[in-house]
């Protein structure tokens, strides 16, 4: 085995073990004795008949009989008892993997790297294929071990009638392991490679089918082109799935008529040999068996090899999740994280996403003070939205710094860190839950604490709305999933609109008051303009006296910040008030002029 194969081998016995030990070895007997029992009832038959044809003392009739009647019934029971035995540890370890694959994606993967990484994104959607495919991957490990107890029972029954022949039964096996485990290895890469295109299959399918695309596709006309891309993609997978099929077709095909080339054979010898008294008829019978059950077990051993040796490299991906570095290095003692006592300060700091990317951010450095509102704004592409990924550190700059009163936020545990801050993004969530949980998730404690959820939602203007749903804070902010009390009632699922999904989520950072530092990303965007100046006055009130990052195209809700920085091609083109910027006539006062005779003209 290779050792990524150890690896996957070590992990799946791992969370196998982790699900249920003593159901892990009740499995292992009961697949055990599946493997012995033919091999039992095969040589309980031939004393049998032996003793039937005269060979043998018929005084053992009757407690042959008795065993090869229990043979039989164990024969019959334990395959029954082994399904259940092997779906209901599968369905632990399915449990098991999938808890221990999402802790780390939650847990160990701290940043936001490698969920923006396309290859990264692949392997984690292999990895959760293979974790919910728990029952094939055991049941696997245990008829393969089944199928070699059989296999090591009959070819001992083998050896004792003729070593010759057992040999060449064993040499045309041979080749169908070498062929399983090279289809295998082949059927695993190409899960791998398919996958950007499953993917782009699923976007496709998930466009055609969505209400967020809907609008757009039927005014469009963009079903057509869209359903096109769509069994493009399918078409390609399906191309490289029958390749394959063809492939194992061709190579398994000419390895049962090999199988069945060496039976055939074996039978005639076995009967010329029963013709010339070199065997007797219970020989000849335990050889017929035997034969065909050792070709039978090295089919059943071969294929599961195969299945499980696939199973083993799909699972690698599951391994490779739970073994990956951290994307954010996490001292083994971090700084405590202190409530803010001076300020935030960027130093010198300069971004990009990875050496094939272009700076983001240039030689940045800014300062945040204590209890200052600080605005941040500039163009499309400026780098306003990656400055606030690194003041959460969910990347850390690729050169300089940011400090936290003074310390590196590298030396601080991230999580900590985030307890901290409070804060509405530009790409804000929405998510397919009950309008409370859609406030709470700001805050977790605050689930079922009602009040808490009401205030926040009454801070961001979007209380009566939630209240006078079908269910009032109860209703599922969807029409996707029905509740349980609404399975009868499809009807109230409600999908909000734009601007009170914008209000939905100010409450959640409205919840986390209190904290250090507030950021508002684009706040009231996708907002008509009494609402805009609405939500701008709330913001303003929760950022009164606290320390705030604003981030925002529209002017007019900056002006009265204490400090505006204006980013350009990722530097600081102009800092200063707002007074002191329209004076400077510089970038920011071009701007506010040409917003503002806007709205000059639409008042007109």
């Amino acid at each position: 085995m290779a050792p990524d194969l150890l690896t996957s081998a070590r992990a799946a016995a791992r969370a196998a073990w982790d699900a249920s030990p003593r159901l892990l070895i009740g499995y292992l007997v009961v697949m055990a004795a599946q493997g012995l029992a033919p091999v039992s009832v095969a040589w309980l038959t031939k004393l049998v008949i032996d003793d039937l044809a005269g060979s043998g003392a018929t005084a053992r009739l009757a407690p042959l009989a008795a065993g090869l009647a229990v043979a039989g019934l164990a024969t019959a029971a334990l395959p029954q008892l082994a399904s259940y035995t092997g779906r209901e540890l599968g369905r632990r370890f399915t449990v098991r993997a999938t808890e221990r694959l999402f802790a780390a994606t939650t847990e160990r993967f701290l940043g936001l790297a490698r969920f923006e990484d396309p290859r990264f994104l692949d392997r984690m959607r292999l990895a959760q294929q293979s974790a919910g495919a728990g029952e094939g991957l055991v049941s696997g490990f245990f008829t393969l071990a089944q199928a070699a107890i059989t296999l090591v029972g009959f070819v001992g029954s083998l050896l004792v009638l003729s070593p010759v022949m057992t040999l060449i039964v064993l040499a045309a096996g041979a080749p169908s392991l070498a062929v399983q485990v090279r289809l295998s290895r082949r059927r695993a890469e190409l899960a791998m490679e398919m996958g950007p295109a499953e993917r782009r299959q699923f976007f496709y399918g998930n466009l055609l089918s969505s209400v967020a695309a809907a609008k757009e596709v039927r005014l469009f006309g963009s079903g057509g082109f869209l359903r096109g891309r769509l069994l493009g993609e399918l078409g390609q997978v399906n191309a490289a799935e029958r390749r394959m099929d063809l492939r194992e077709l061709a190579s398994e095909g000419g390895l049962s008529l090999l199988g069945a080339a060496v039976a055939g054979g074996g039978l005639v010898w076995a009967i010329l040999s029963a013709g010339a008294g070199a065997l007797t008829v219970g020989d000849v019978s335990l050889f017929v068996v035997g034969v065909a059950s050792v070709q039978g077990a090295l089919n059943a051993l071969v294929g599961s090899f195969g299945s499980t040796h696939q199973n083993l490299l799909m699972f690698g991906h599951h391994a490779a999740v739970l073994t990956a570095e951290p994307d954010l290095p996490v001292p083994a003692e971090p700084v405590a994280t202190g409530p803010l006592e001076h300020g935030v300060e960027l130093r010198d700091v300069w971004f990009r996403y990875s050496d094939e990317h272009p700076w983001i951010l240039r030689g940045v450095s800014l300062r945040i003070p204590r209890g200052a509102s600080v605005a941040l704004v500039g163009l499309n592409g400026a780098g306003k939205s990656t400055l606030v990924k690194l003041l959460c550190r969910f990347y850390d700059p690729t050169r300089g710094s940011i400090l936290w009163d003074g310390v590196d936020l590298r030396e601080m545990d991230p999580a900590a860190l985030r307890e901290r801050i409070s804060a509405v993004f530009q790409d804000h969530m929405h998510y397919d839950l009950s309008a409370a949980d859609n406030v709470a998730i700001g805050d977790l404690s605050a689930l079922g604490a009602e009040d808490r959820i009401r205030e926040a939602a009454g801070l961001a203007g979007v209380h009566e709305t939630l209240a006078a749903l079908p269910r009032g804070y109860e209703t599922l902010l969807t029409r996707t999933f029905f509740s349980e009390e609404d399975r009868e009632d499809p009807e109230t699922g409600v999908v909000l609109s734009g601007g009170q999904w914008q209000r939905v989520a100010l409450a959640r950072a409205f919840l986390r008051r209190g904290r250090d530092l507030m950021i508002l990303d684009e706040p009231s965007s996708g907002l008509d303009p009494e609402a805009e100046a609405e939500v701008h006055a709330r913001t303003r009130a929760q950022r009164e006296g606290a320390t705030s990052l604003l981030i925002s195209h529209r002017l007019n809700t900056v002006r009265d910040a204490d400090l505006i920085v204006v980013l350009r091609d990722g530097v600081v083109a102009e800092r200063g008030r707002h007074d002191d910027l329209m004076a400077a006539d510089g970038d920011y006062a071009r701007l506010f002029r040409l917003q503002s005779a806007g709205y000059q003209e639409a008042a007109r």
